[in-house]
């Protein structure tokens, strides 16, 4: 006679067999932030990032000149006048580091029937680091990690940089925990659905119809993809399949890059001045979706939606919305769980 075992006492069975299993850290990692939105906040932050070779190659002693003496005396602030315009006031912080725990709190939610995964987030520079969330993970008895670079697309002054300093940490331990990083997620049928779903939506909301869409990406100096960084490959695979799964024909949903800096050739065309061709050809109106940005930041809630927005309306353009990143939305979540689980199996 075959028996059955009652659901009751089958759960205590299936919870400790999860307890057995070795805890598994997940930490989520996004680019960084401003500790405060004034002058010195800002000069601790761009020093850190823009003495990483990963985002600046040559850190010759060229660089190291303009940087100190040129640089950090006068951007931060300008920059700091940017931060304050976007500022999280009630928590004073950035709305990236508010977005970033919000997704950390919502993934350990959403992975709470599994005992034995601790969830945290860190950012590649400024605060929390990445050093205090693999130390906070290992405190917790966390014998496995997993990193996750909040970049759909890879780059050498994104993603791996995220992995240098993650290896820099481990290589600090005597016992180090075992390590997995999740991969670029630039054409994963979820991202695109959320993607996709998030930009109807939005539209959906606005009392004006686009002409078109602009795919507007983070750039990059040329001269990295010409030494083989893939970013470029990654942004140009996101917008095909976004502009498939949206039935747009490559007219409508255009793509282009943001955010240069310094006078070398970055990769084309540039937003700002794609935005202003626009105006003067004619269009009237569009939305801009940034599908690069796990979540809203200074690059998207500044330079877009209200500079790029200036510099639409400034050239005769006259209606201009920006589309939120995925952020911590149900559909941004959906692309993290999706992302996450897949990655542990087989510590879960």
């Amino acid at each position: 006679m075959t028996s059955v075992v009652p659901i009751e006492a089958a759960r205590p069975a299936a919870q400790s067999a999860q307890s057995a299993l070795p805890r598994a850290g997940v930490l989520l990692i996004n680019l960084g932030t401003p500790d405060t939105a004034d002058a010195p906040g800002v000069r601790v932050y761009l020093k850190e990032f823009l003495s990483d070779a990963r985002v600046i190659e040559d850190q010759g002693l060229v660089w190291k000149f303009v940087l100190n003496g040129i640089i950090l005396r006068s951007r931060p602030r300008t920059k700091a006048l940017d931060y304050q315009k976007i500022w999280n006031t009630e928590k004073n912080e950035s709305p990236l580091k508010t977005i970033t725990r919000s997704q950390s709190d919502k993934l350990a939610a959403a992975l709470s029937d599994r005992a034995h995964v601790v969830v945290d987030w860190a950012m590649r520079y400024g605060n929390p680091s990445i050093k205090s969330g693999i130390d906070a993970l290992i405190a917790k008895g966390c014998e496995r990690i997993l990193a996750v670079p909040l970049y759909p697309q890879y780059s050498a002054s994104t993603s791996a940089t995220v992995c240098d300093e993650v290896f820099r940490v481990l290589a600090r331990l005597r016992n180090q925990p075992t390590l997995r990083v999740t991969p670029p997620y630039y054409e994963d049928a979820a991202y695109i659905e959320a993607l996709a779903v998030s930009i109807e939506t939005h539209l959906a909301t606005l009392s004006f119809k686009p002409e078109l869409i602009v795919a507007s990406f983070h750039g990059m100096p040329k001269s990295y993809v010409d030494k083989g960084d893939p970013y470029q490959q990654h942004c140009i695979a996101t917008r095909a399949a976004l502009r498939r799964r949206l039935g747009m024909d490559e007219t409508k949903l255009l793509l282009t890059f943001q955010s240069r800096f310094g006078n070398a050739e970055w990769l084309q065309p540039y937003t700002d001045k794609t935005m202003e061709r626009l105006a003067k050809e004619g269009v009237r109106s569009l939305a801009v979706v940034t599908p690069g940005f796990a979540a809203d930041c200074l690059e998207t809630l500044e330079e877009i939606a209200q500079e790029n927005a200036e510099i639409f309306k400034h050239n005769g353009g006259e209606q201009f919305s920006a589309i939120p990143c995925l952020n911590d939305s149900d559909p941004g979540m959906d692309v993290i769980r999706t992302l996450v689980l897949r990655e542990l199996q087989g510590w879960i």
